[in-house]
């Protein structure tokens, strides 16, 4: 693959890097069996996901002023408070709960396949998750990134365009030197009309919620593999 030219390595985090769905569930079900609430924990994750797309656009066309994600995730997260039983929880037990995006675990083959890229390559994060998210999520996953980048730092968010421009001029590289890495085609397809090189990470475990559909299987990326050890042997590093 050397003659991708390639310098740079940008992740997508949610899904991606780190479980969000099992990590989301597994603390709801902690926290319910805790309040005596049983409900359908499974669905309270994918609706707080589903969320996540149309408080963007809100954003976009100007229904809201810019708005971090935990900002977004907390607008999202209150709205279903009630529906699934959990209006009683204190303030303090609602912010946590609201940072349990900052506590996800990784998938097991992102710690050893970052290292070894990290080796060759500059790796940033490229979320649209908050600087502060992305920050206690790495600490809390034992992630070391060479830099993290966000969509906060353009104002914008995933999937526009700006964003990876804004990453690209950021690390002093043209965008076709950057790798975009993620589970999610419409983030790479993106990636790619902004001129970057693309790499498909196939996590069949993942439950996209945020408006994304798997349109191509992966056909049409520059590398398509299935997890972050076989992207460095894929890679070389």
């Amino acid at each position: 693959m050397a003659d991708l030219e390639v310098r740079a390595l940008t992740f997508d985090v949610f899904g991606t890097v780190v479980d969000w769905r099992g990590s989301v569930i597994e603390e709801v079900e902690r926290l319910g069996r805790s309040h005596g609430i049983d409900v359908d924990w499974e669905s309270f994750a994918d609706a707080w996901r589903a969320g996540y797309g149309p408080g963007m656009d809100r954003v976009r066309r100007g229904e809201l002023p810019w708005t971090p994600l935990d900002g977004l995730h907390r607008l999202i997260l209150d709205g279903l408070l009630d529906q699934y039983g959990l209006a009683g929880l204190t303030e303090p037990e609602i912010e946590r709960l609201n940072r349990v995006w900052h506590r996800l675990k990784p998938w097991p083959d992102v710690t050893e396949g970052l290292q070894r890229l990290r080796q060759k390559y500059v790796t940033a994060t490229l979320s649209n998750g908050n600087v502060a998210l992305l920050v206690n999520l790495s600490k809390h996953a034992g992630l070391s990134w060479d830099c993290i980048l966000s969509a906060e730092l353009a104002m914008q968010y995933k999937p526009d365009l700006e964003v990876y421009q804004t990453a690209a001029d950021l690390l002093g590289l043209s965008a076709d030197a950057v790798m975009m890495v993620a589970s999610h085609e419409f983030d790479l397809q993106a990636a790619r009309r902004a001129g970057f090189k693309t790499a498909f990470v196939d996590r069949p475990q993942l439950i996209d919620s945020v408006g994304a559909e798997h349109t191509d299987d992966g056909d049409g990326f520059d590398i398509v593999v299935n997890d972050f050890v076989e992207l460095a042997d894929r890679l070389g590093a």
